[in-house]
């Protein structure tokens, strides 16, 4: 005879038994990964990057050997290019893209190295449009911390931030560190380090024939290579003389842009060897008249290019 106990115990023993299982696939689904990244190619290379075409028109064709992978809707290309190795591939304007297709890259390639290259906007008053910059260092200068308004132009940050607000203010903008994850732990930073290696060769990089006219544009000065210093990345295109001139005081800043920090930031976080070449093609709001990167884009981007080639036939 069964008891209404002996049935209760059954009962209870059959729910505590689909209980477990259904605690068991929870745990997988948890632990297992929606999609697997498909490593697309083998090959130790070098991860070339340009934020937008103009400026990686001027790379594509001279890659030998050329092979097209895609990924996420984005395109690389793998093959030759200055005698090394490489996987070249457009990031996509802004900090979002840039961060989300460098880990994309690293994620479907074998990248030993990572370059970028492309145009950014002049800062340094030092520095003319065609002129390239190496920067030793890169900072994200609009992690901002956005300061309440006391009274009309007065700003005040809470006190338990006042701590990380090391840099001066532009008006109720207050720069601030980001929080960086990596296998060594987590740490807030705001200057990602070019590698030392690359940066040494980069400056014994010597006769690089920078282009000074474009079609019918010549530029005023013959343009330089400019190795280290300090340039920043951040969300916004800059074409404001304050803000240009505040850029320059409080972070030293040759160049501004909006993807090379944030690529800096996952080269860090991967422990993955970056440098980046970046050309003048306007000055940020500090020309006269409109800004020229309309004009100048496709000098910068030929001088860019033409620096960043010479570095990999230096490379060893």
């Amino acid at each position: 005879m069964t008891t209404p106990s002996s049935s209760l115990a059954r009962r209870g023993l059959r729910l505590l038994g689909a209980l477990a299982f259904s605690a068991v696939v929870a745990g997988c689904a948890t632990t297992t990964p929606a999609g697997k990244s498909v490593q697309l190619d083998g090959t130790p290379r070098i991860a070339v990057i340009s934020a937008f075409a103009p400026e990686l028109k001027v790379l594509l064709p001279q890659v030998q050997n050329p092979v097209k992978h895609r990924a996420n809707g984005v395109e690389f290309t793998t093959g030759t290019l200055s005698g090394q190795p490489v996987v070249v591939f457009l990031s996509g304007i802004s900090m979002t893209n840039a961060a989300m297709n460098t880990q994309l890259a690293l994620d479907r390639f074998n990248v030993s190295h990572i370059v970028f290259s492309g145009i950014a906007g002049g800062v340094n008053p030092g520095l003319h449009i065609g002129d390239v910059t190496v920067p030793a260092q890169w900072g994200q200068y609009m992690e901002w911390l956005m300061a309440r308004e006391d009274k009309p132009g007065q700003y005040s940050a809470p006190a338990w931030m006042k701590s990380e607000l090391t840099m001066p203010a532009f008006g109720m903008m207050h720069p601030r560190p980001v929080e960086v994850r990596s296998a060594a732990g987590s740490a807030k930073k705001f200057w990602f380090a070019a590698d030392p290696q690359m940066l040494a060769v980069a400056r014994n990089l010597q006769n690089v024939a920078l282009e000074h006219c474009h079609a019918s544009t010549c530029l005023k000065q013959v343009p330089k290579l400019v190795v280290g210093g300090n340039g920043v990345s951040g969300q916004a295109f800059v074409d404001n003389r304050a803000f240009r001139e505040y850029a320059f005081k409080t972070f030293e800043a040759n160049v501004l842009d909006m993807e090379t920090a944030a690529t800096a930031m996952v080269a860090h976080s991967n422990g993955v060897p970056y440098i980046a070449f970046r050309s003048l093609s306007d000055l940020a709001g500090g020309g006269e008249g409109e800004n020229e990167m309309g004009t100048f884009m496709g000098i910068a981007a030929a001088n860019s290019a033409r620096v960043l080639q010479a570095f990999l036939t230096a490379w060893k």
